[in-house]
């Protein structure tokens, strides 16, 4: 959420900030509104007052002999008219914060603007691959090494839906070792959050109200039941852990990451590109998180961005980062790095880790603040990074270390987890 002071009183700089994703943010609105609730607010309090002071001659009068009849009838008169602002102020103050809740995020200064089109590489390790034969696409390789079932993963759960079978298994269970292995080496601490959230979850994310219908939902018959979602992401869970809280600065950072499940609606359209792994309802992912003070959020960044890539590095694959522009960050991140596998059969790079800093916007959500060591009280930082998808990793590593014969070489840091170097 967007600070209203800053709103206030930056009011063309935070439009231009938010042009800059291609957002044309009705700021007058908002700002007629925040008017408005002050306003009541201060004839509220000029009526609570005035009702204190009525308050104050009923004594000197009973002691004199007079009437006061008339001082409670003014009384009422002013409760009627403070319960009345009452109401109106809460309204406002919806209106308000719903306004405020589905603004996206300001973008870091040094972010470009415009969409995908202006997402610059800072970082390419290694080279693609070149191979003497006629190379096979991951769903190939997948279908003959029996690795995965896609037949039957279609026929359980519909499209977008998979089935590892086998070594299949194993390799995917190998890529979550490896990566829970190295980040709690690296001393964060490992978290398995309930896949079924409530909606302040989603709330303190930055993902509703905006984007209630990309998750899903789930029913339930019980009366009066809170809503409840299925985790998109691992994030939605860790960055509402400290939710409500105030956090001393010497507890920080909290560094955390989560193996969880991941469940979209956004499955794609099944074109060529978005076949086999690459797009599905629900895939695999180990995210890591991280809540700071706002002095040491740009070292936590460069930090998460290092792990990612190493991980990918690890695996011996290339690929290539990207700093995105304003309109290809999502709407709760002020600044995002993705990390983009090379798939050789599709002759394209597929991100596989997204690490982004959301500033200060998802602590005002969810109202995570810090006391400092000199007793004052601010929002927390949030980052988060994928470290990292599998869904992605996968076929990347079948297609860049396939082999002529129809085999797939392990990647040498998988092979204490699978058990053996080749799969034929």
């Amino acid at each position: 959420m967007i600070d209203i002071n800053l709103i206030r009183t930056q009011t063309a700089a935070v439009a231009a900030a938010l042009e800059k994703r291609g957002v044309k943010a009705d700021l007058d609105e908002i700002l007629a509104l925040d008017a408005e609730r002050r306003e009541i607010i201060g004839k509220t309090e000029t009526l609570k007052a005035e009702k204190n002071k009525v308050s104050a001659d009923i004594p000197r009068l009973k002691k004199s002999g007079r009437p006061v009849e008339p001082i409670f009838a003014k009384m009422r008169e002013l409760g009627d008219e403070i319960t009345k602002n009452d109401d109106t102020l809460k309204a406002v103050e919806e209106k308000l914060r719903v306004a405020l809740l589905c603004l996206p995020n300001i973008p870091d200064d040094d972010v470009a603007a415009g969409g995908k089109e202006n997402n610059a590489v800072v970082k390419v390790f290694g080279k693609k691959p070149e191979f003497g034969f006629a190379i096979k696409n991951h769903v190939e390789l997948c279908e003959s090494l029996k690795l995965i079932d896609y037949e039957r993963g279609v026929k359980l759960a519909g499209n977008g839906s998979w089935l590892y079978t086998g070594r299949g298994a194993v390799m995917e269970w190998a890529l979550l070792n490896y990566f829970i292995k190295t980040h709690i080496k690296d001393g964060y601490t490992f978290i398995l959050p309930p896949h079924m959230l409530n909606y302040e979850c989603g709330l303190g994310a930055g993902q509703f109200p905006k984007f209630e219908d990309d998750v899903y939902r789930v029913d339930t018959a019980e009366s009066g039941a809170a809503r409840r979602f299925m985790l998109p992401t691992a994030e939605t869970a860790l960055v509402n852990i400290y939710r409500g809280e105030i956090l001393q600065e010497n507890e920080l950072p909290k560094k955390l990451f989560a193996y969880t499940p991941c469940y979209r609606k956004e499955a794609g359209s099944y074109r060529a590109e978005e076949r086999g792994m690459i797009r599905g309802h629900q895939f695999d992912k180990v995210e890591m998180v991280q809540v700071t003070t706002p002095e040491n959020s740009k070292a936590a960044f460069e930090e998460l961005v290092g792990k990612a890539c190493a991980l990918v590095e690890g695996l011996g694959l290339h690929y290539r980062l990207s700093k995105l522009a304003a309109g290809d960050c999502s709407a709760s991140m002020a600044r995002t790095y993705d990390i983009e596998v090379w798939i050789p059969s599709m002759g394209i790079y597929k991100e596989v880790s997204s690490v982004s800093n959301a500033n200060d916007y998802q602590a005002r959500r969810n109202m995570t603040r810090y006391r400092a060591a000199d007793g004052k009280i601010g929002y927390v930082h949030t980052l988060n990074g994928s470290g990292l998808a599998t869904s992605r990793i996968l076929p990347a590593i079948v297609e860049q270390y396939q082999n002529e014969d129809g085999s797939v070489t392990v990647p040498e840091i998988l092979r204490e987890f699978v058990g053996t170097d080749v799969l034929r």
